[in-house]
């Protein structure tokens, strides 16, 4: 039968999204491997599945499946799409749209017909809510890289996050560094890789090697991720903008037992069907 959806992406990072709630849809990982090769399917980073929530505090569930066709939590340039998606369907008139995850429940607003502005949720420092193996919470832990020392933090916004700053993002081994602590042994769950330089206190610039991905062009809770080890360690206001391949998010974080804040836009790029068996 032919599958509807939609393509769409936040600054690069490209999703396909799929109304599961009008139409029948189970998402398995090779299917979702399949669809998302760039050669022999629609390609994208993510795929968004809109399905009814099983809370009365939501308005819908929001699935995310990765290229690799694993799930994850949390995508927060997927949830300005997601929200994007469902007011253009009609599927919500909301302006704050209450939406369920695995983690907990995600609210996002919009700012107008493309911007939308998403609660990411309060960050989690402890290891074992990384997860992250480490016997105590530390600003910064350390790792040995080929032979040299790697200093990071470690954060969840939903999902794992690994945050090393570096002098320059545009030098940095993000391919080979990135694949390597992804599924470093500390990482039960693997982790996604951010790559931080700092600019000044209003601003950094941003690479991020995603679980189960690779590099994308941005990576919504990665910015958030490095935003907050940023202000953690004293190098970053409670307002800055992040400057990623794709565009630049804004983010605010007012530090402990706050949630993290992102605003971005979002694009819709094509609406079409594909053969699902």
């Amino acid at each position: 039968m032919k599958l509807q959806f939609a393509k769409m992406h936040g600054l690069g990072n490209d999703f396909a999204v799929i109304d599961a709630i009008n139409q029948e849809f189970v998402p398995r990982p090779a299917l979702v491997r399949r669809w998302a090769d760039r050669f022999d399917g629609i390609g994208f980073d993510q795929l968004l599945i809109v399905e009814r929530p099983e809370s009365d505090a939501a308005a819908f569930k929001y699935r995310i499946f990765n290229a690799d066709g694993g799930e994850v939590a949390q995508c927060g340039n997927g949830a300005r799409c997601f929200a994007r998606f469902v007011r253009e369907r009609g599927l919500t008139e909301l302006d704050v749209i209450p939406v369920e995850t695995s983690t907990g429940l995600l609210k996002i607003e919009a700012l107008d017909n493309t911007r939308y502005r998403v609660d990411m949720g309060i960050p989690e420092f402890e290891p074992s809510a990384i997860p992250l193996l480490a016997e105590t919470r530390q600003t910064l832990y350390q790792s040995d890289y080929q032979g040299s020392e790697v200093r990071f933090s470690a954060v969840s916004v939903g999902n794992p996050h690994m945050v090393i700053q570096v002098d320059d993002v545009d030098t940095v081994a993000l391919a080979a560094m990135g694949a390597y602590f992804e599924s470093h042994t500390m990482f039960p769950e693997r982790a996604n890789i951010g790559f931080m330089q700092i600019l000044d206190r209003q601003s950094f610039k941003l690479r991020v090697y995603e679980r189960g991905v690779g590099e994308t062009r941005a990576c919504g809770s990665g910015a958030c991720a490095a935003m907050v080890a940023g202000v953690e360690l004293g190098l970053l206001a409670a307002q800055a903008s992040a400057f990623l391949t794709g565009g630049e998010l804004n983010l605010e974080w007012q530090g402990a037992a706050n949630p993290v804040m992102m605003t971005g836009a979002t694009a819709m790029v094509y609406q079409g069907e594909i053969e699902y068996e």
